[in-house]
């Protein structure tokens, strides 16, 4: 945690001592600085002194120009510059939230720094949009380039994509390589991408697109997607089963994940009970369908041909293969003892 040399209600009760009381009112209801942390809205401000919204904001803007024209608000020109000192460290970006919790656990303390922030003259505060949560930063011209950077990654991903943590820093890092060496370290990168409402992190680590389904996992399928992803090659529905319930921490019935991948077109059954990912170029269908669609793409082929080729799709015996090009009907042989469609 950052930690600040000042107290925040000591700094914020000296800056507000310079109003009128209804305009240290209206401040102290606004922002939560009171005994109670919790902030009133300009409609609720405006019933409890018979005023319009608009007066009371008017009164608002009124009450921080005066603070800011105040020798009090001079003096406290070490306090500003120290929270400077923790945005920059924080990477010189950084979201509200993760900023306020940097700096306090505590709610109340919280609403003083969020106060300052907002009072001091150097602070830039973007709000939440389409792209990103609400951010404060200094500098402009490293917020544009973090911005960019991080759109630029975002573009550059389909919904498939999946991303290992090192790949994507590696992939942010060339995107920022012009910026100051001192930000080029995995936690403030981490925190960068965290700004992102495109980009999101699955509970394996894994890097992508937020609302893709192999980032915002919903439901078993989903889970089974990843953990078969994770695996490598096809695994049996049983030990998808408890690879969901190891990897998630989720309850998944070997009956209920069966009849889930049977369901998805993401997964091909490549064996007994046996399941690949679709994406891996395995061919969904019996092993006749297999075999028909092998010699539709190849021509005629060799037993020996066929057996290799079916088995880099299927977990099959040679003898099941063998048994289905005695099918005469769909298969036939040529002189040169190579198998065609009949």
């Amino acid at each position: 945690m950052a930690t600040l040399t000042f107290k925040p209600k000591n700094v914020t009760k000296q800056l507000l001592s310079v109003l009128p009381d209804r305009a240290q009112d209206v401040l102290t209801s606004r922002y939560g600085l009171g005994i109670k942390s919790e902030k009133m809205t300009l409609e609720a401000i405006g019933k409890k002194y018979g005023i319009t919204r608009e007066r009371v904001r008017q009164i608002e803007n009124y009450a921080l120009t005066n603070i800011r024209k105040s020798d009090e608000f001079d003096e406290a020109k070490e306090y500003f510059d120290e929270i400077e000192r923790v945005i920059d460290s924080l990477g010189g970006l950084v979201s509200e939230e993760e900023l306020l919790n940097e700096i306090s656990k505590d709610s109340s303390t919280q609403n003083h720094i969020h106060f300052l922030l907002v009072l001091g003259n150097t602070f830039i505060k973007k709000k939440e949009d389409s792209e990103f949560g609400h951010r404060w930063y200094v500098d402009e011209g490293l917020a544009d380039e973090v911005h960019k950077a991080l759109r630029s990654l975002y573009t550059g991903l389909s919904d498939d994509d999946l991303i290992p943590e090192s790949e994507m820093l590696n992939a942010f890092l060339e995107e920022v390589k012009n910026l100051n060496q001192k930000y080029k370290n995995e936690e403030i990168l981490r925190r960068w991408l965290s700004l992102s409402k495109g980009l999101g992190k699955n509970p394996l680590g894994e890097w992508g697109v937020a609302q893709s389904s192999n980032v915002k996992a919903k439901g078993m399928r989903d889970y089974a997607y990843l953990a078969i992803k994770r695996h490598g090659s096809p695994m049996h529905f049983t030990e998808v089963a408890k690879a969901i319930a190891e990897l998630f921490n989720r309850k998944a019935h070997v009956a209920t994940c069966h009849n889930e991948l049977i369901k998805d077109k993401r997964f091909v059954l490549v064996g007994r009970g046996l399941y690949a990912l679709t994406e891996w170029g395995y061919t969904s269908g019996v092993v006749k369908e297999v075999i028909k669609e092998i010699l539709g793409e190849s021509g005629p082929l060799s037993r020996e041909d066929i057996i290799d080729k079916v088995r880099k799709e299927r977990y099959v015996k040679v003898n099941t293969v063998l048994v289905n090009l005695q099918d005469t009907s769909v298969f036939k042989r040529d002189k040169q003892g190579k198998y065609t469609l009949a």
